[in-house]
């Protein structure tokens, strides 16, 4: 029996499978189809490339369950962590990374390692023999995505992402312009600091949104229907659903102080998060947008301090693709007709970096341990990792399946020992308790305890 393990994908999912498979002894060969065959939201060959976002989202282990699926993925020396560790940037109480230097680090990373090979292609078929991990992403090509279409007989499921616009700092008026995060959220005054807020009064948001929804958009092709997913959802599309929306989602004002005008209250604000290490990239927080180019530059300049805004790159839109997993595949990630396919990432329905990541990390673990004999016991449901897989691979109604970001809803109740209600406060720091004891005592091989 070949021992070696194939991933198709070199993206995050992909390159947290191969990391964890060549760390537990066994050869690795990924299958990237870059820059042989470019996608419309890449622009470079390398591995782990951040496409839309450069942000991991908060970093919180006991209130918030991305943060806690943070802190497994480093208890399990996880790659994609230890590089957003590293290529950290200030983003007050979120792991923001240098998107450049953190793929280019990943790539040399992944290359250099002595059971790892990187070949490029596409892959447009699903072998029969061999170990596969298929971590293609929400933009698996055409040719392959008709093979697993062919291969599940059913038809693929799809919604539409757009990527933010991306702003040269040079360009913006920091005489208008303030840099703060919300509520002064971090531990140093850099984090304090590390957003850059643009005020807008309520006429300039009035007009900002008639100039949003009068603006060209991109439009779909014939047949296509828009299934957005919320956490990412166009402005266009949320404007659309009220006119103060967007003043209540990435534009609310609340938390923040004009230092060039404190006793003023801005009706609303949009945010900038810095985007690499130098601080020349800012992208808009939020603003993922379906407008065409021409439209965006107009629309977008109508922020103040933006009036003379150079982009680095404008937004877009493209079409996600992903498996209906829970008739698709097993507890192991496996594709049910066709057990020697896993499936993991983006593509399986999870939703964003870190939820990718780790479900890569679990796919890759599993694969390793299924060639080299070993017994590898089912990850605990309490946890983060757990709370996904179950939720993707059984816990999710399949006829309603859509992307999903880690969160306490995925999570089994907790026992209230108390007698009374528990508090949101107390019941996160109780997830998150009851998940790191489970996490820990998985990946020394012990039985999971039971707590409440």
């Amino acid at each position: 029996m070949d021992k070696t393990l194939h991933i198709v994908g070199g993206g995050m999912a992909g390159s947290e499978a191969a990391w964890q498979a060549a760390e537990m002894g066994v050869s690795v060969v990924i299958h990237e189809m870059r820059p042989q065959v470019g996608t419309f939201a890449h622009k470079t060959g390398n591995l782990a490339e951040m496409v839309c976002s450069n942000s991991f989202r908060s970093d919180d282990d006991e209130q918030n369950a991305v943060g806690l699926l943070h802190w497994e993925m480093r208890q399990a020396q996880g790659l994609i962590m230890a590089m957003a560790d590293k290529h950290r940037l200030p983003a007050g109480g979120a792991l923001a990374v240098d998107r450049d230097t953190f793929s280019e680090e990943i790539t040399a990373r992944l290359t250099a390692h002595p059971r790892i090979t990187v070949e490029a292609g596409e892959i447009a078929e699903l072998p029969a023999e061999g170990s596969w991990i298929f971590a293609t992403g929400p933009l698996t090509s055409a040719g392959l995505g008709a093979a697993i279409q062919a291969e599940t007989g059913a038809e693929r499921l799809a919604f539409f992402d757009a990527i933010a616009p991306i702003v040269y700092a040079e360009s913006i008026d920091m005489d208008v312009v303030w840099a703060q995060s919300r509520y002064d959220k971090g531990e140093t005054e850099e984090e304090q600091k590390a957003y850059l807020n643009c005020p807008m009064t309520k006429p300039q948001y009035e007009a900002f949104i008639d100039a949003l929804l009068a603006a060209d958009k991109t439009e779909f092709h014939e047949g296509e229907t828009a299934g957005y997913f919320d956490g990412c959802l166009p402005i266009e599309v949320m404007a659309e659903r009220g006119r103060e929306t967007l003043r209540h989602g990435p534009m609310k004002p609340v938390g923040l102080t004009n230092a060039h005008r404190p006793e003023e209250k801005a009706y609303a604000v949009v945010q900038l998060r810095r985007d690499n290490a130098l601080g020349t990239l800012f992208n808009i927080v939020g603003f993922q947008t379906k407008m065409k180019y021409g439209a965006q530059t107009e629309v977008f300049r109508m922020i103040p301090g933006l009036e003379n805004a150079s982009f680095a790159r404008l937004g877009g839109i493209h079409r996600n693709t992903f498996i209906n997993s829970p008739t698709l595949l097993d507890d192991q990630m496996r594709l049910r007709s066709r057990p020697n396919i896993r499936f993991a990432g983006q593509v399986t329905g999870v939703e964003g970096y870190v939820e990718s990541s780790a479900m890569g990390l679990l796919a890759g673990r599993m694969a390793a341990a299924e060639l080299l004999g070993l017994d590898l016991p089912p990850v605990p449901q309490d946890t983060a990792m757990g709370a996904l897989i179950h939720h993707i691979t059984g816990g999710a109604e399949a006829k309603t399946f859509q992307p999903m970001n880690v969160n306490f809803g995925l999570f089994r109740p907790l026992e209230d020992v108390r007698g009374g209600r528990r508090g949101r406060k107390d019941r996160y720091k109780g997830y998150t308790d009851r998940a790191k004891a489970a996490w820990t005592a998985w990946l020394q091989g012990q039985p999971v305890p039971e707590l409440a």
